[in-house]
């Protein structure tokens, strides 16, 4: 047998292999990929013991798995033109707690820097906003892992919020109220 044919046997050998795992190195990273779209990425549970982060203009609140409380829809959307209004956690630990809405932005997530802090396994870093548009307060989801609802259907675009419409945002229920 030739050396050169050798060498050049061994040359294909070896770049077959590199091929393989090339492919499947690719073939993981698919269906890594397709897994974070489908399942979305993990939360880690929050320690019992962790103390809720407070926001500057908002006391944090812990939520815990309370049914839903559904009121009637009201046909009247939040207007932004300086008519105090407030935000109502109608479910969760806090129930019966009042956030004044001030400014033109409230947002929500597990962030400290949130105006409302929720520290919930099912709320994002950063869940949700409500903000004013057009002269009327809006709700928005931004991209949160297991959404937002409006009235019980899902946000997903700034949709404007009606007075006395229950908004959920992982485990915890709030309303807008004059």
């Amino acid at each position: 047998m030739d050396s050169g044919v050798l060498v050049s046997e061994l040359t294909l050998l070896i770049l077959r292999i590199g091929f393989l795992i090339a492919l499947w190195v690719f073939v993981f990273f698919v269906v890594y990929a397709v897994r974070s779209d489908l399942f979305g990425q993990r939360v880690r549970k929050m320690p019992a013991a962790a103390k809720p982060a407070v926001a500057p203009d908002a006391s944090a609140f812990l939520t815990s798995a309370q049914p839903r409380v559904s009121a009637p829809a009201n046909t009247e959307i939040a207007p932004a033109d300086g008519t105090p209004l407030k935000l109502v956690i109608t479910s969760g630990a806090l129930q019966g707690q009042e956030l004044p809405l001030q400014g033109d932005v409230l947002t929500i997530g597990r962030s400290p820097d949130s105006s409302l802090v929720i520290q919930d396994d099912y709320t994002s870093t950063h869940h949700a906003r409500l903000e004013v548009r057009g002269g009327s307060w809006l709700l928005r989801d931004l991209d949160s892992t297991n959404g937002t609802t409006l009235s019980g259907s899902r946000v997903t675009t700034p949709t404007p919020i009606p007075l006395n419409t229950p908004i959920g945002v992982g485990s915890m229920t709030f309303e807008v109220r004059r």
